[in-house]
């Protein structure tokens, strides 16, 4: 028998240094950066707030600086801080929600119609409102989870007859703050003051702190948290695994839209009445605070005290720029920039986990 040369012989192959060069890379500053900002997605936005603080601290002095200047940003952010909130859970499964905005101003608008127009005592009036976000929220996620229609679609959809019943529900009238004050006062909880010092805080700006503190701690260390995740990740692989994916994507759908009731309350509380054309921007205004704040548009990254980052770096920008003068399209137009550079950094980011 003829004995084949491939069986008895032993090829060389070069060592090109390929394997030791990519261990090298994987092992550089450059990819330990890249995982500690993977493993801390809320780093970046905590440093940039913490250098645009010192930054206009410096060149407007204790004008900016100061206590009563740095709650007054708090009181500014707390509706798209709670919005926001709403907003990053959605986002975390790989959603999106344009219905943020309309649903909130539709729970605000339903506690003071059931209100004034039904004579129905505010406690239970306030109770429904909330109730209106949650059954909103709980369509939206059965068209997602149930019929795998695309969120940006339903969502988009549901912005627009949530808005157009808003406006036919309260024939476009206003509730006036007068009114409010002296009939149910409780509808303005959220705007009640808080003095500590020179400091002014508000009871929305406590919720909204305490909400995001609440949410973060679910999202990391309950087996729920860990599902939405999951979801996001990889939503066939979280169904593989075990996880009930179509009962989370309910329940992340209907608490934002729970969260936009709680919402619209505040927001009450921040103008004083109840006015159906308030907050609509709150869906722009809430993606824009949740991509700043670092959490991954394609979902299953990112913490959600990261979006009360985006939200805060955001108002430190405009109070700055209006105490230094500047031209308000000045804010747009570097929130802009922040926005594109949020994505870009996310998806350098990215290419750890790869």
């Amino acid at each position: 028998m003829t004995q084949n040369p491939l069986n008895s012989q032993t090829l060389d192959v070069p060592d090109t240094g390929t394997t030791a060069g990519f261990d090298q890379q994987r092992t550089g500053m450059v990819y330990r950066i890249q995982h500690l900002l993977h493993t801390n997605p809320a780093l970046v936005p905590l440093v940039v707030l913490v250098v645009s603080i010192v930054v206009f601290g410096l060149l407007l002095g204790s004008k900016f600086f100061s206590p009563f200047a740095l709650t007054l940003i708090l009181q500014q952010v707390q509706i798209v801080g709670i919005i926001a909130a709403a907003q990053s859970l959605i986002i975390l499964t790989a959603g999106i929600d344009l219905s943020v905005g309309a649903i909130m101003v539709l729970s605000s608008v339903v506690m003071g119609q059931f209100t004034f127009r039904y004579g129905i005592p505010v406690e239970i009036s306030i109770f429904f409102g909330l109730l209106c976000g949650a059954l909103c929220g709980m369509v939206s996620g059965l068209l997602v989870s149930r019929l795998k229609l695309p969120p940006f679609i339903v969502t988009l959809g549901m912005w627009q007859i949530v808005l157009a019943t808003n406006f036919l529900y309260s024939a476009n009238q206003t509730i006036r703050a007068h009114d409010i004050e002296e009939i149910a006062p409780l509808l303005q909880l959220f705007g009640y003051k808080i003095s500590i010092g020179n400091a002014v805080f508000t009871v929305g700006v406590l919720f909204m702190i305490a909400l995001v503190f609440v949410l973060g701690y679910a999202l990391k260390y309950t087996a729920w948290g860990r599902h939405v995740y999951a979801v996001g990740d990889d939503i066939e692989a979280a169904k593989l695994s075990g996880v009930k994916t179509e009962r989370v994507l309910l329940s992340v759908y209907m608490l934002s839209g729970l969260i936009c009731g709680f919402a619209g309350w505040a927001l009450i509380g921040r103008i004083g009445s109840v006015s159906p054309t308030a907050g609509q921007l709150a869906n722009i205004e809430s993606i824009t605070a949740v991509v700043i704040g670092g959490i991954s548009l394609f979902g299953g990254r990112g913490s959600i005290i990261g979006s009360l980052f985006g939200a805060l770096i955001v108002g430190v920008f405009t109070l700055g720029l209006r105490l230094l003068g500047a031209d308000a399209q000045w804010t747009y137009l570097l929130i802009g920039v922040l926005i594109i550079a949020a994505v870009a950094v996310d998806q350098w980011i990215r290419k750890a986990s790869v």
